[in-house]
């Protein structure tokens, strides 16, 4: 008996080369997402590799929401101590006076403001 070559294998029966910027990589699925995968792929009328390339394209195409910026992260930070402070200061002190007390805890007293770390030197 004659054994028949595939088109598209080469003379020694090997897959046929790919371009080198290609690269194969095995995964493995769970069987629901695996069927979920074969499901898309039929309904989009590609083969399973075309659907796996295409759905690891569109959720490299979106954003990532990221971590919110330092800035909304220190005032969310304030807000939280000046809230947490107000059920703390006595609430028969004047406004003025809660104030100066919120803003010298959140930020310190003014002794120590210059030996902080934490916050931007000021211009003279």
């Amino acid at each position: 008996m004659i054994k028949q070559t595939d088109a598209k294998q080469g003379k020694s029966g090997e897959r046929p080369a790919t371009t080198k910027s290609c690269e194969t990589i095995p995964a493995q699925l769970q069987p629901q997402t695996l069927a979920a995968l074969d499901e898309w792929a039929a309904h989009n009328q590609v083969s399973r590799q075309e659907a796996v390339q295409r759905l690891v394209q569109l959720g490299l195409s979106v954003g990532s929401p990221g971590k919110p910026g330092k800035a909304i992260r220190n005032a969310r930070a304030i807000e939280l101590a000046a809230s947490q402070i107000d059920k703390l200061i006595d609430p028969e002190a004047p406004s003025e006076e809660r104030d100066r007390r919120i803003h010298r805890l959140t930020e310190g007293p003014p002794e120590f403001v210059e030996a902080r770390v934490d916050l931007p030197k000021r211009r003279r």
